[in-house]
C-alpha cells in the first residue's frame, strides 16, 4: 500500500519540478529520503517515567519504536557521565515517512494556535530542512489528559537536493506550509 503523498510525488511532483529546475534527467530531481525526529531530555532522561513518557509518545506519533541516545563522552560542568540516556530519536523512511509527513501537514500543523506558516530560514546549505516543534499536542495521537509536561522536539526532513532552494521548492510542492514573506 503506498501513500497518497508518495503517489502524489511519482505522478506529480516529479514533473512538475523536472521543469522548474531545468534538469536534464529524471534522477536529478531532489526527493525526500527521510525524516529525523528527536528530542533532547538533558538530565530529564534520568528520570525514568519521563524517559518511558517519552518514547511512549514518539510511538504513537511516529508509528515505531524510538531510540535512546546516549552520551558520548562526559562533560563535568554539565554532571554528564559517558553512556548516560539524553533523549530520544526515530528515523522514519519509505511508507511511514510519508505517512507521517501527510499527518503532519493536514493533521498537526492546523492545530497550531496562531499559525503562520513554518519559518523558511530552516533549512540548511544541502536543501534539508528542520522545524521545531514547542509542544507535542499537535498531534492528535497524544491525548491531553496523558502529558505532565510541554516537552518540544524537532523534525528535519533530509533531501537529496543540493541547495536550499531546491529543498524549499521540494517541500512546497508536497504541501508543507513554509512562509515565503518571513
Amino acid at each position: 500500500m503506498t501513500s497518497k503523498l508518495k503517489r502524489l510525488y511519482k505522478e506529480e511532483i516529479v514533473d512538475s519540478l523536472f521543469h522548474k529546475l531545468n534538469c536534464t534527467n529524471k534522477h536529478q530531481v531532489p526527493k525526500l529520503t527521510k525524516i529525523k525526529i528527536n528530542r533532547g531530555l538533558g538530565l530529564s532522561a534520568q528520570n525514568n517515567t519521563i524517559l518511558n513518557k517519552t518514547i511512549e509518545e514518539f510511538k504513537l506519533i511516529c508509528g515505531q519504536q524510538p531510540i535512546v541516545t546516549k552520551a558520548r563522552n562526559s562533560v563535568a560542568g554539565f554532571k554528564i557521565r559517558d553512556g548516560m540516556s539524553l533523549g530520544v530519536t526515530v528515523t522514519l523512511r519509505g511508507n511511514k515517512m510519508f505517512t507521517f509527513l501527510d499527518r503532519f501537514i493536514n493533521l498537526a500543523l492546523p492545530r497550531s494556535r496562531d499559525f503562520q506558516g513554518l519559518n523558511p530560514n530552516g533549512f540548511d546549505k544541502f536543501g534539508n530542512y528542520t522545524v521545531g516543534l514547542n509542544e507535542q499536542l499537535l498531534f492528535p495521537e497524544i491525548s491531553y489528559d496523558s502529558i505532565d509536561q510541554m516537552l518540544g522536539f524537532n523534525i528535519t526532513f533530509v533531501t537529496t537536493a543540493t541547495t536550499p532552494m531546491e529543498g524549499f521548492l521540494l517541500l512546497k510542492e508536497f504541501g508543507l506550509p513554509i512562509n515565503e514573506k518571513i
